[in-house]
Order: C-alpha cells, then sequence, then structure tokens
C-alpha cells in the first residue's frame, strides 16, 4: 500500500466482507479536499447513525449512512441538492456541516441516492486521525500465550500507527512486497474520539466517544521483537484496517461484544471485550493523562488470544499471500481484507 494517506482501497464483494478483495486505487481525493472552505457547523453528533467512507456517485470517496434502504450517498446528495451536508466521516466528527440536515435526511432523501450494500466500493473509514493509538496485552488470555513469565500489565501498554497504516474493508495488504515472514493478525474493537480533552475522569469517559469499529493490528512479529519498541512489526504501509462501518457510540455497549478473527473460513481468534484487562474508559481516562485527545483520534483496544505468535513453535503456521482475513465484533459487522 502506498504510503500516500490519500490512497484508497477497491472493494471486490459484499459489504460485509463475502467476497474477494481487491488492490489499491491510488490518487483518489476525497470530497472533503474537493471543498472550497470549511462547510458550516450545525448540531450535535446525530444519534443511531452507522457511518462509512464509500465511492460516491460523485466519482470519489465521500461519507455514506447506512440505511434500511441502503447506504446513503451523502457526498453525491450534497452535491447535487447543496443543503450543506457533511461530506466526510472526518466532517461528522469534527462537526463540519449541517448534522441536523443529515439526520433528516438519512430517511427522507430521493430514492436515486440509495446504493445497495453488495454494490458499494469501501474507502478508509478515515483518510487521516490527529493520533493512532494502540494497546498491547490488554486480554488476560493473550497475556498467558506469552508462556509462564508472561506477566499481566499493571498498566496500559501503549504503541502507535500512522495514518499510511489506515486500510480498508476489502483492501489488500502486499506482504510479498514488504519485508518479513512472521506475519500474524489481530483482531481488535477500535474506538473513535469525538469529543477531546485532558485528564479526562474514567465516569465520563465513554461520553467522549464518536463511535466504534472494527480493526485488525495486522503484525510483523520478527521486527516486532527486533528492537525495545513494537514500530517496525507494527506501523507498516496498510497494516491498520477499519471499517466497513463506524457505529455511533450510542448503539453500543464496548465491554459487552463477541470478537472473532476469522482466516480462511476458520475461527482463529474468539472472545468477549468484556475480557480486557483495561477496559475502554479507563483506556480513554489513562491516555488523556499523557496526550490531550482530540476529536478523530482513533484507539486500537488490544487483541484476544488466538494469534499464530501464541501457538508453540512447532504449530506455527505464518499468514501467507492469498489468505484472506476477516475480524467480526457483535454489531459492527465483518472487515475482511486479503493478503497479496
Amino acid at each position: 500500500m502506498s504510503a500516500s494517506r490519500r490512497n484508497v482501497i477497491a472493494l471486490g464483494g459484499a459489504a460485509l466482507g463475502l467476497g474477494a478483495g481487491l488492490g489499491v486505487s491510488a490518487g483518489v481525493t476525497p470530497v472533503a479536499a474537493q471543498t472550497a472552505a470549511p462547510r458550516r457547523s450545525g448540531g450535535d453528533h446525530p444519534v443511531k447513525l452507522t457511518y462509512a467512507t464509500i465511492q460516491s456517485g460523485t466519482g470519489s470517496f465521500g461519507l455514506g449512512v447506512r440505511t434500511a434502504r441502503g447506504i446513503l450517498d451523502v457526498a453525491a446528495l450534497e452535491k447535487a441538492e447543496a443543503r450543506g451536508l457533511p461530506v466526510t466521516v472526518e466532517d461528522v466528527i469534527h462537526k463540519r456541516g449541517d448534522l441536523v440536515a443529515l439526520a433528516a435526511a438519512v430517511s427522507g432523501a430521493p430514492a436515486r441516492y440509495y446504493v445497495a450494500e453488495n454494490s458499494v466500493t469501501f474507502g478508509p473509514v478515515v483518510a487521516s486521525a490527529p493520533k493512532i493509538f494502540c494497546v498491547g496485552l490488554n486480554y488476560r488470555a493473550h497475556v498467558a500465550e506469552g508462556g509462564p513469565n508472561a506477566q499481566v500489565p499493571k498498566e496500559p501498554m501503549l504503541f502507535n500507527k500512522f495514518d499510511s497504516c489506515l486500510n480498508s474493508h476489502g483492501g489488500t495488504i502486499p506482504i510479498s512486497q514488504q519485508r518479513g515472514s512472521e506475519w500474524d493478525y489481530e483482531a481488535e474493537l477500535v474506538m473513535f474520539v469525538g469529543r477531546g480533552g485532558r485528564n479526562i475522569p474514567k465516569d465520563q469517559a465513554l461520553s467522549h466517544v464518536f463511535g466504534y469499529c472494527n480493526g485488525n493490528d495486522f503484525t510483523e512479529r520478527a521486527r516486532q521483537r527486533m528492537t525495545g519498541q513494537f514500530m517496525l512489526g507494527k506501523a507498516g504501509d496498510g497494516w491498520g484496517p477499519l471499517g466497513p462501518w463506524l457505529v455511533s457510540a450510542d448503539q453500543i455497549d464496548p465491554q459487552n461484544l463477541t470478537l472473532q478473527c476469522i482466516v480462511n473460513g476458520e475461527v482463529r481468534q474468539s472472545s468477549n471485550t468484556s475480557q480486557m484487562i483495561f477496559d475502554c474508559k479507563t483506556l480513554i481516562s489513562y491516555i488523556s493523562e499523557n496526550w490531550e485527545l482530540k476529536a478523530g483520534d482513533v484507539i486500537f483496544t488490544g487483541t484476544c488470544e488466538g494469534v499464530i505468535s501464541g501457538y508453540p513453535k512447532e504449530k506455527r503456521v505464518w499468514l501467507k499471500p492469498g489468505d484472506k482475513i476477516v475480524t467480526a465484533i457483535q454489531h459492527l459487522g465483518e472487515l475482511a481484507f486479503t493478503l497479496t
């Protein structure tokens, strides 16, 4: 995957990850970049909406909203009718555009702006993020995979990814073109910050979440072990698939979600987010003690047991080109990507 954060991924199948993945469509400009001036703000974040970044009828990637009628192509609607709507997921998170009008448009737009899910091409949920935090060893059973000397962390173990890691549902990771051999999956719940802050109390932390989505902290284990920090093994281009949906926080209990990773149709990871060592509110509070959280920040909350590196050495069969990886989280759909 190109390091350019403007690159996007093409989808080769159904909206919930049942089709074949395709490669990168380079140089496609998101709708937001075509807007001459910031869009006016209007209203709080809408409730009970599920967002996506889709290839719009405008020819670019822009905001889609999942509805019973299909995915509403908000960017195309705005281009045609100039209602002042937000045209990217980032616009919604940052309250750029008329959010009251967006909520009204979801059920009342003309039929031509609704697209069937199985015909949609998805882009990365967002093209960029102010900060992308990741949490290591956040499930006790995953810690135990490290052997008898592994210790449960006393504080969250943090590392980071970059915008160049962002990848999409239906995307590809070209491992045959990248350095490494011990490729591994890590299915994770991901949080998007909607309201920033510093030193956020735990009892207020979840009110700062905009929404939740599926993620995979794709990893190369040999490079992860090369130094005292994780960047080489965690932050490669395209190693942070997200999506396909970003579900508003009011619809989700983040500490009671089934979580699975499925490789070529075989369930490899299966747990529940209730098994986290540091729950979502603790992570938000802890991170905000060390950095000011900002709207649009992304937090990967850690993976559960079942990773390849947790197998006995003689049973480790690392991922290879052609493998298809699916992250499936209750109420959030399925995120699929393919290795090439």
